[in-house]
């Protein structure tokens, strides 16, 4: 396999995919944000923009898989309520990599921009917010916000990306009032299903580079258990501002990229 990949791309290319590969899942695994590292760089290495989104979506795969199993075995997962989200997280995706193959992904552009700016100023505003855990059980009240929620950002996921940790993460505490180590290891099992839901789906429309998506998702797969052992080890204290960090690059990244195609 890695004969035919590098007679595809040159070895300095694959380099610079499997370092910018590796901070992606790595940042990921932590707070989200990993798909505005990874997906340029896709697009840098010359796939076009459906190939890249397919792509991407297989090696973010290996990257959410990795991040996903550490933080369950270090017991950060609660499966009561995750089994009643995966399935419209998984239902969102495929709905919205359908539409991305019909709409020009642009034009979620300012809605989640303004989305993200606004979890930002709460997020700073709120000091306190995801610093405790107080979650106390599921409700059909909060269930049916978390359903919404896991279909939307499926949805948003499969369709365009860029943001999806932050949002999970941030709506996760909002609803269930998880802290943000538990609330980042939740999150890792929605973007889990919404990311294997998208890549059959991108399969389906034959939109997958595959030597670029395995040889890449083996190095994302150790950046994101990487990422999630130094979560886990930290703690909230450390995911906050890291999440606030990521929250701001990839919004400051998104006005840039909308106010260039204006």
């Amino acid at each position: 396999m890695l004969e035919l990949f590098f007679s595809e791309i040159s070895i300095i290319n694959f380099m610079f995919l499997a370092s910018a590969c590796f901070c992606a899942a790595f940042v990921d695994a932590i707070a989200g944000g990993g798909g505005l590292i990874s997906l340029p760089a896709f697009l840098a290495a010359g796939l076009d923009p459906h190939m890249a989104l397919g792509t991407n979506k297989l090696a973010a795969f290996f990257s959410s898989s990795g991040s996903a199993l550490k933080f369950a075995r270090s017991g950060k997962i609660n499966w009561d309520l995750i089994k009643y989200l995966v399935p419209f997280s998984f239902i969102g995706a495929i709905l919205g990599v359908k539409s991305v193959m019909l709409i020009d992904s642009k034009y979620l552009y300012p809605i989640a921009f303004g989305l993200l700016v606004a979890v930002l100023i709460y997020t700073l505003k709120n000091k306190n917010l995801g610093s405790c855990d107080n979650f106390t059980g599921v409700t059909s009240s909060n269930l049916k916000l978390g359903i919404l929620l896991a279909f939307s950002l499926g949805f948003y996921d499969g369709f365009f990306g860029p943001g999806t940790g932050s949002f999970i993460i941030f709506g996760l505490i909002r609803i269930f009032k998880f802290d943000f180590i538990r609330s980042s290891g939740n999150s890792k099992f929605l973007n889990l299903a919404s990311n294997v839901a998208s890549v059959i789906t991108f399969i389906y429309y034959g939109k997958i580079a595959y030597m670029y998506a395995l040889a890449v998702g083996a190095v994302m797969l150790f950046g994101a258990s990487t990422g999630a052992k130094v979560a886990v080890t930290k703690g909230t204290g450390f995911i906050r501002p890291v999440f606030l960090i990521i929250t701001t690059i990839v919004t400051a990244k998104m006005a840039i990229t909308f106010l260039q195609s204006l």
